[in-house]
Protein backbone atom coordinates (compact mmCIF):
# COMPACT_ATOMS: atom_id res chain seq x y z
CA UNK A 1 0.00 0.00 0.00
CA UNK A 2 2.50 2.58 -1.21
CA UNK A 3 -0.22 5.19 -1.72
CA UNK A 4 -3.83 5.13 -0.52
CA UNK A 5 -5.80 3.44 -3.34
CA UNK A 6 -8.67 5.66 -4.40
CA UNK A 7 -7.20 8.74 -2.76
CA UNK A 8 -9.41 11.02 -0.64
CA UNK A 9 -12.60 9.15 -1.56
CA UNK A 10 -11.53 6.37 0.78
CA UNK A 11 -10.43 8.54 3.71
CA UNK A 12 -12.46 7.68 6.81
CA UNK A 13 -10.85 9.83 9.46
CA UNK A 14 -8.43 12.62 10.28
CA UNK A 15 -7.44 13.14 13.90
CA UNK A 16 -5.07 15.84 15.12
CA UNK A 17 -2.37 14.38 17.35
CA UNK A 18 -1.63 16.13 20.62
CA UNK A 19 1.62 15.80 22.51
CA UNK A 20 1.77 12.62 24.59
CA UNK A 21 -0.06 9.29 24.20
CA UNK A 22 -3.15 8.78 22.04
CA UNK A 23 -4.65 5.26 22.07
CA UNK A 24 -6.61 4.09 19.04
CA UNK A 25 -8.91 1.18 18.21
CA UNK A 26 -12.59 0.34 17.79
CA UNK A 27 -13.52 1.32 21.35
CA UNK A 28 -15.91 4.23 20.85
CA UNK A 29 -14.61 5.94 23.99
CA UNK A 30 -11.19 6.44 22.38
CA UNK A 31 -10.41 9.75 20.71
CA UNK A 32 -9.41 7.79 17.60
CA UNK A 33 -12.16 5.25 16.99
CA UNK A 34 -11.82 2.87 14.03
CA UNK A 35 -14.35 0.45 12.46
CA UNK A 36 -14.78 -2.71 14.57
CA UNK A 37 -14.75 -4.88 11.44
CA UNK A 38 -11.03 -4.21 11.13
CA UNK A 39 -9.78 -3.16 14.54
CA UNK A 40 -9.76 -4.64 18.05
CA UNK A 41 -10.99 -2.38 20.87
CA UNK A 42 -7.40 -1.28 21.44
CA UNK A 43 -5.08 -1.54 18.43
CA UNK A 44 -2.23 0.54 19.74
CA UNK A 45 -1.06 3.86 21.12
CA UNK A 46 0.51 6.77 19.28
CA UNK A 47 3.10 8.66 21.30
CA UNK A 48 3.89 12.16 20.08
CA UNK A 49 6.98 13.95 21.33
CA UNK A 50 7.67 17.19 19.48
CA UNK A 51 7.43 16.30 15.80
CA UNK A 52 8.17 12.60 16.35
CA UNK A 53 5.34 10.07 16.46
CA UNK A 54 5.96 6.53 17.70
CA UNK A 55 3.51 3.64 17.39
CA UNK A 56 3.22 1.14 20.24
CA UNK A 57 1.13 -1.86 19.12
CA UNK A 58 -1.32 -3.49 21.53
CA UNK A 59 -0.89 -7.17 22.33
CA UNK A 60 -2.45 -9.28 19.59
CA UNK A 61 -3.21 -6.35 17.27
CA UNK A 62 -2.46 -7.29 13.67
CA UNK A 63 -0.83 -4.00 12.74
CA UNK A 64 1.50 -4.28 9.77
CA UNK A 65 3.81 -2.01 7.83
CA UNK A 66 3.60 -1.71 4.06
CA UNK A 67 5.53 -4.86 3.22
CA UNK A 68 3.23 -6.97 5.37
CA UNK A 69 5.54 -7.36 8.37
CA UNK A 70 3.63 -7.42 11.66
CA UNK A 71 4.53 -4.61 14.06
CA UNK A 72 5.54 -6.15 17.38
CA UNK A 73 7.70 -3.39 18.88
CA UNK A 74 7.51 0.39 19.13
CA UNK A 75 8.38 2.03 15.79
CA UNK A 76 8.73 5.63 14.61
CA UNK A 77 6.11 6.71 12.04
CA UNK A 78 7.66 8.98 9.42
CA UNK A 79 5.08 11.54 8.26
CA UNK A 80 3.97 12.04 4.66
CA UNK A 81 6.24 15.04 4.10
CA UNK A 82 9.36 13.26 5.26
CA UNK A 83 10.08 11.62 1.91
CA UNK A 84 9.97 8.23 3.65
CA UNK A 85 6.34 7.88 4.76
CA UNK A 86 5.47 4.98 7.04
CA UNK A 87 2.24 3.28 5.97
CA UNK A 88 0.42 1.08 8.48
CA UNK A 89 -2.21 -1.54 7.67
CA UNK A 90 -4.93 -2.96 9.90
CA UNK A 91 -7.35 -5.24 8.08
CA UNK A 92 -8.62 -3.21 5.12
CA UNK A 93 -7.58 0.02 6.81
CA UNK A 94 -4.52 2.06 5.98
CA UNK A 95 -3.02 4.80 8.16
CA UNK A 96 -0.25 7.35 8.03
CA UNK A 97 0.84 10.48 9.89
CA UNK A 98 -0.12 13.58 7.91
CA UNK A 99 1.74 16.90 7.99
CA UNK A 100 1.31 20.26 6.27
CA UNK A 101 3.99 22.86 5.39
CA UNK A 102 4.79 25.62 7.84
CA UNK A 103 2.87 24.15 10.77
CA UNK A 104 3.81 21.90 13.66
CA UNK A 105 0.40 20.22 13.62
CA UNK A 106 0.29 16.49 12.88
CA UNK A 107 -2.67 14.22 12.18
CA UNK A 108 -3.43 10.53 11.85
CA UNK A 109 -5.12 9.91 8.50
CA UNK A 110 -6.98 6.64 7.89
CA UNK A 111 -8.60 5.14 4.82
CA UNK A 112 -10.53 1.96 4.02
CA UNK A 113 -9.79 0.08 0.79
CA UNK A 114 -13.10 -1.82 1.07
CA UNK A 115 -15.38 1.20 0.75
CA UNK A 116 -17.84 0.61 -2.11
CA UNK A 117 -17.47 4.18 -3.38
CA UNK A 118 -14.23 3.21 -5.13
CA UNK A 119 -16.32 1.21 -7.63
CA UNK A 120 -19.12 3.74 -8.14
CA UNK A 121 -17.42 7.13 -8.13
CA UNK A 122 -17.22 9.27 -11.29
CA UNK A 123 -15.05 12.35 -11.62
CA UNK A 124 -16.82 15.71 -11.78
CA UNK A 125 -17.29 17.24 -15.20
CA UNK A 126 -14.75 19.66 -16.63
CA UNK A 127 -15.20 22.57 -19.00
CA UNK A 128 -14.39 21.66 -22.61
CA UNK A 129 -10.67 21.94 -23.25
CA UNK A 130 -9.96 25.34 -24.81
CA UNK A 131 -6.50 26.33 -26.01
CA UNK A 132 -7.40 29.98 -25.38
CA UNK A 133 -7.01 29.17 -21.69
CA UNK A 134 -3.35 28.29 -22.19
CA UNK A 135 -1.95 31.67 -21.18
CA UNK A 136 1.66 32.88 -21.42
CA UNK A 137 2.82 34.18 -18.04
CA UNK A 138 5.90 36.11 -16.94
CA UNK A 139 7.48 35.08 -13.67
CA UNK A 140 8.36 38.06 -11.51
CA UNK A 141 10.51 36.90 -8.59
CA UNK A 142 10.50 38.64 -5.26
CA UNK A 143 13.80 40.03 -4.00
CA UNK A 144 13.66 37.15 -1.53
CA UNK A 145 11.05 34.37 -1.25
CA UNK A 146 8.28 35.26 1.17
CA UNK A 147 6.31 33.11 3.58
CA UNK A 148 2.72 32.95 2.36
CA UNK A 149 0.32 32.14 5.21
CA UNK A 150 -3.12 30.95 4.12
CA UNK A 151 -6.16 29.64 6.02
CA UNK A 152 -7.16 25.99 5.77
CA UNK A 153 -10.49 24.19 6.10
CA UNK A 154 -9.73 23.11 9.68
CA UNK A 155 -9.69 26.77 10.83
CA UNK A 156 -5.91 26.65 11.05
CA UNK A 157 -3.24 28.09 8.78
CA UNK A 158 -0.61 26.66 6.45
CA UNK A 159 2.60 28.35 5.33
CA UNK A 160 4.09 28.12 1.85
CA UNK A 161 7.32 29.41 0.39
CA UNK A 162 6.43 31.90 -2.37
CA UNK A 163 9.35 32.92 -4.64
CA UNK A 164 7.33 35.31 -6.82
CA UNK A 165 4.27 35.96 -8.95
CA UNK A 166 3.03 34.90 -12.37
CA UNK A 167 1.82 37.91 -14.37
CA UNK A 168 -0.40 37.42 -17.42
CA UNK A 169 -3.05 39.11 -19.53
CA UNK A 170 -6.59 38.07 -20.33
CA UNK A 171 -8.58 40.22 -22.76
CA UNK A 172 -6.05 43.00 -22.40
CA UNK A 173 -6.26 43.14 -18.59
CA UNK A 174 -3.24 42.22 -16.50
CA UNK A 175 -3.63 39.72 -13.66
CA UNK A 176 -1.24 37.97 -11.32
CA UNK A 177 -1.11 34.89 -9.13
CA UNK A 178 1.26 34.26 -6.25
CA UNK A 179 3.25 31.13 -7.04
CA UNK A 180 4.47 28.78 -4.32
CA UNK A 181 7.32 26.28 -4.50
CA UNK A 182 9.82 24.61 -2.24
CA UNK A 183 13.50 25.10 -2.99
CA UNK A 184 13.63 21.72 -4.76
CA UNK A 185 10.25 21.84 -6.53
CA UNK A 186 10.04 21.21 -10.26
CA UNK A 187 6.75 23.11 -10.68
CA UNK A 188 4.77 25.90 -9.05
CA UNK A 189 1.74 25.15 -6.87
CA UNK A 190 -1.06 27.70 -7.37
CA UNK A 191 -4.16 28.21 -5.22
CA UNK A 192 -6.76 30.14 -7.21
CA UNK A 193 -10.30 31.46 -6.84
CA UNK A 194 -12.34 32.91 -9.72
CA UNK A 195 -15.92 34.04 -10.18
CA UNK A 196 -17.11 30.66 -11.53
CA UNK A 197 -16.89 29.56 -7.88
CA UNK A 198 -20.25 31.27 -7.36
CA UNK A 199 -21.90 29.06 -9.96
CA UNK A 200 -20.05 26.07 -11.45
CA UNK A 201 -16.74 25.39 -9.73
CA UNK A 202 -15.86 24.60 -6.13
CA UNK A 203 -16.86 27.51 -3.92
CA UNK A 204 -13.53 27.66 -2.07
CA UNK A 205 -11.35 27.68 -5.20
CA UNK A 206 -9.14 25.33 -7.20
CA UNK A 207 -5.51 24.30 -7.50
CA UNK A 208 -3.07 24.22 -10.42
CA UNK A 209 0.46 23.12 -11.21
CA UNK A 210 2.50 25.35 -13.51
CA UNK A 211 5.88 24.62 -15.08
CA UNK A 212 8.91 26.56 -13.88
CA UNK A 213 9.85 29.49 -16.15
CA UNK A 214 12.33 29.20 -19.00
CA UNK A 215 15.63 31.11 -19.08
CA UNK A 216 13.78 34.22 -20.23
CA UNK A 217 11.34 34.09 -17.31
CA UNK A 218 8.28 32.84 -19.20
CA UNK A 219 5.99 29.89 -18.62
CA UNK A 220 2.44 28.84 -19.54
CA UNK A 221 -0.54 28.68 -17.22
CA UNK A 222 -2.89 26.01 -18.53
CA UNK A 223 -6.17 26.76 -16.80
CA UNK A 224 -7.62 23.62 -18.41
CA UNK A 225 -5.65 21.76 -15.74
CA UNK A 226 -7.26 23.52 -12.76
CA UNK A 227 -8.41 20.82 -10.36
CA UNK A 228 -10.46 20.40 -7.22
CA UNK A 229 -8.87 20.19 -3.80
CA UNK A 230 -9.33 17.00 -1.74
CA UNK A 231 -11.89 18.74 0.51
CA UNK A 232 -14.34 18.58 -2.41
CA UNK A 233 -14.43 14.82 -1.98
CA UNK A 234 -14.00 14.25 1.76
CA UNK A 235 -14.48 16.00 5.10
CA UNK A 236 -11.20 14.44 6.29
CA UNK A 237 -8.81 16.87 4.64
CA UNK A 238 -6.57 19.80 5.51
CA UNK A 239 -7.00 21.90 2.38
CA UNK A 240 -5.34 25.27 1.98
CA UNK A 241 -7.60 28.07 0.78
CA UNK A 242 -6.47 30.55 -1.89
CA UNK A 243 -5.05 33.82 -0.56
CA UNK A 244 -7.07 36.93 -1.38
CA UNK A 245 -4.31 38.04 -3.74
CA UNK A 246 -5.14 34.99 -5.89
CA UNK A 247 -8.83 35.81 -6.24
CA UNK A 248 -9.30 36.51 -9.95
CA UNK A 249 -12.20 38.82 -10.68
CA UNK A 250 -13.15 37.04 -13.88
CA UNK A 251 -14.75 33.71 -14.81
CA UNK A 252 -12.16 31.02 -15.62
CA UNK A 253 -14.33 28.69 -17.70
CA UNK A 254 -11.69 25.98 -17.82
CA UNK A 255 -10.66 23.04 -15.71
CA UNK A 256 -12.59 20.87 -13.29
CA UNK A 257 -16.08 21.77 -12.10
CA UNK A 258 -17.62 21.08 -8.70
CA UNK A 259 -19.53 17.76 -8.33
CA UNK A 260 -23.18 18.05 -9.34
CA UNK A 261 -24.20 15.80 -6.45
CA UNK A 262 -22.60 15.72 -3.00
CA UNK A 263 -19.77 13.19 -2.74
CA UNK A 264 -20.24 12.80 1.04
Amino acid sequence: MVTPPGGPLLWIGLWELEQGPTPFGSDEDLSISLPSADSPPLAGTLHRSGQEVRLEPANGADLRIVDGETITDIIVLENDRSGNTTYVELGSLGMRVHSEPGTDRLWLRAWDTDLPVRDTFSLPESFPVDTDWRIAARFEPYAEPITLTVPDVTAGTIEYRAPGELVFQIDGTEHSLIATATETATSFFIMMWDSTATTETYQAGRYMRVDMPDEDGWTTIDFNRAYNAPCVFTPFSVCALPPRANWLQLPVTAGEKRPTVPVY
